[in-house]
């Protein structure tokens, strides 16, 4: 798409006089003057949110152990529930998707599954840039299986640190490959990479793909109908807002539901056998076949409450305004801060970009500090980037016209330096 943008905060107040999603906005706890930008590492809390986790905690004052019966049997099946919710937000089928888990333990779950090496095919296939969680559930798959990570760990370098080259990734795609584990976006750069080309090369070659949208989802609308990967994984606290430690999404292909999951549990029984408690497992024939031990609903409810939200702004809303104010933010920041040793790392075409802006520089750390001191919340990723996310829920144009600002004062009046390089544990 083509912006014509204008300079001036009365540019950016038009701009939100005209935003359809404006009234989502107060659906969500933004702090009066903060400027949050780091929904895509933790969204903020909804009203939604609250009034569902709310409502889970009434029922199990009220009914206690009989919360898995009333509401038809609801919060029993739960996991189904909200998968079928999510599953729209990536165009998969309801029964392909599940709640449960965290992001990694679904690696290992899939993993687990999916991965069945042989002499000639047991290399996993992966890059170098996503998040390490990815990477050390599969370092510890492979060796599992008894290999070495040096050995059946294959990595396609990045050509410049910031970017997932798609050919190298199909060119590494040789006959020993057995499984891909990819991001669907860099976490850093905001990338986003073309899952239905890559995926299509990997089943071409008999090879297993899995997608990591722990950094897309709720701010990029996928279709899975036409991508049909073999799994997917992702968390539920960052654009989706489902809260801190927020219980993770699992999508299985339903063409492998006959398939045994690599680490079973009671509640991936089926639902009918499930408290005759047999030794004998039966699995589920959907995603529900993976689910392990039982559903932390309180960690579930605020998914419930957010979706509401997701479901009402709809996301192509979602993914245009997202579009519109990252694309606004890159031309402030060219226009104001290039000339102050800024530059931006995230792709600047719309096919290729995320929800999040890769502000670099060489004082990121200290700059962010004092962005967060002056009531400003970014977060900074190694070595030299700023993560800027205007989640188009509750961030608005002017939020990120002010933003640009605010960087620019500190950077020009050196506010940075008051601040020690010296990291803290979370940044």
């Amino acid at each position: 798409m083509t912006y014509e943008f204008e300079p001036g905060v009365n540019f950016a107040r038009g701009l939100d006089a005209k935003d359809p999603l404006r009234g989502m906005r107060e659906r969500f706890y933004v702090r009066e003057g903060q400027i949050y930008m780091d929904g895509n590492s933790l969204g903020v809390c909804s009203k939604d949110a609250e009034a569902a986790i709310l409502d889970v905690l009434e029922v199990w004052k009220t009914d206690g152990i009989d919360i898995w019966n009333v509401r038809e049997g609801k919060y029993f099946l739960y996991p189904s529930i909200l998968g079928a919710r999510l599953a729209r937000l990536i165009n998969a089928e309801p029964e392909e998707v599940t709640v449960t888990n965290s992001t990694t333990i679904n690696i290992h779950q899939a993993i687990a599954t999916f991965y069945h090496p042989t002499k000639e095919r047991y290399k996993i296939l992966v890059d170098d840039l996503n998040f390490p969680t990815d990477r050390y559930a599969v370092d510890s798959q492979v060796m599992l299986k008894g290999y070495s990570p040096a050995d059946a760990v294959k990595v396609v370098l990045s050509p410049d640190g910031r970017m997932i080259d798609e050919d190298a990734v199909i060119a590494a795609m040789t006959g020993d490959v057995a499984l891909i584990l990819l991001p669907s976006l860099l976490y850093r750069s905001a990338q986003l990479l073309d899952m239905e080309r890559v995926t299509a090369e990997a089943r071409r070659r008999g090879i297993i793909v899995g997608w990591d949208l722990c950094h897309s989802i709720g701010a990029v609308p996928h279709d899975f109908a036409k991508i049909s990967p073999d799994f997917a994984v992702w968390c539920n606290y960052k654009y989706l807002s489902a809260g801190p430690g927020a219980a993770a999404g699992l999508y299985i292909n339903k063409r492998h539901f006959d398939r045994q999951p690599g680490m079973a549990g009671w509640f991936g029984n089926v639902k009918e056998t499930q408290f005759q408690l047999k030794h004998r497992y039966e699995h589920s024939n959907n995603a529900d076949g993976w689910l392990t031990g039982s559903s932390p609903l309180l960690s579930m409810a605020a998914l419930e409450g957010v979706l509401d939200i997701y479901e009402e702004a709809g996301m192509n809303q979602i993914r245009e305004k997202s579009l519109g104010l990252t694309a606004y933010m890159m031309y402030l920041i060219d226009n104001r801060l290039a000339n102050l040793g800024c530059t931006v790392g995230t792709p600047r075409e719309d096919r290729l970009r995320g929800g999040h802006v890769a502000l670099e520089h060489e004082e990121a750390y200290r700059i962010c500090r004092a962005l967060k001191a002056d009531n400003v919340i970014p977060d900074f990723r190694e070595p030299n980037v700023i993560r800027l996310a205007p989640v188009a829920l509750y961030v608005t144009y002017e939020d990120v016209y002010r933003l640009i600002e605010i960087i620019e004062r500190i950077i020009t009046e050196k506010e940075y330096e008051k601040y020690s390089a010296t990291r803290t544990l979370v940044v």
